[in-house]
């Protein structure tokens, strides 16, 4: 079986969705009470955006194996992606539960706490998700975030700076940077903040928006 998975994975990270999928119905022939072929299976309708089979997929999976720590984890994904916060949380945190420690499965259970408003939540899984992949600018941007709407403002401003750092050209760092400076009152720095979101992002709504508020402030002083 490993063979054959390594080419089914191969095929599908290649863009090869019908090699991929013939590969895995294989697999799923030969080894019926396995749930990697279902769960991998999953996966592949998952990124073909036929939720409804992905979810069946992945479900047998859970069926064969409740303790499928991958398939928690697809289901997980599916369900944030429809925006079914709730459930979203329930199999991410089982995946992880089950042994999972990857980045993103912090990532997106993080994520499902912060679609929710529960941003204190999310800062563990979100910290850790970015302790895990340095290099992933989204998964520090969104830390960072988490932070700022903790009103952690000190914390957030470093890591917003650790953003710009991976990528210079980071517009909503900018902007929130922006945002830290107003909050403190230092309306200069926050105008040069928002019109380095705007020369990065031209249509960059809020940061518009923050420097027209800036420029009314300046004008009537």
């Amino acid at each position: 079986m490993e063979n054959k998975l390594k080419l089914a994975i191969q095929a599908m990270q290649n863009n090869e969705l019908e090699e991929a999928a013939s590969l895995f119905a294989e697999i799923i022939e030969e080894y019926p009470e396995n749930p990697v072929g279902y769960t991998n299976f999953g996966n592949l309708l998952l990124h073909m955006q036929d939720t409804e089979r992905a979810q069946r997929f992945f479900a047998k999976a859970i069926e064969l194996d409740p303790h499928a720590a991958t398939a928690h984890y697809g289901l997980g994904n599916l369900f944030y992606e429809q925006s079914l916060y709730t459930k979203a949380q329930n199999h991410l945190q089982q995946a992880i539960d089950l042994g999972l420690k990857e980045a993103d499965v912090y990532y997106l259970l993080g994520m499902t706490f912060q679609q929710q408003g529960y941003h204190k939540l999310a800062l563990p899984y979100l910290l850790r998700a970015a302790e895990l992949n340095t290099k992933e600018e989204e998964f520090l941007f969104q830390y960072g975030l988490s932070l700022a709407q903790c009103e952690h403002v000190k914390e957030a401003e470093e890591i917003f700076h650790k953003v710009l750092q991976l990528n210079q050209k980071h517009s909503d760092a900018y902007y929130n940077l922006g945002v830290i400076a107003l909050f403190r009152e230092q309306v200069e720095r926050a105008l040069n903040y928002f019109e380095e979101a705007l020369r990065i992002q031209p249509d960059h709504i809020l940061a518009a928006n923050g420097r027209k508020n800036v420029q009314a402030y300046l004008h009537e002083s």
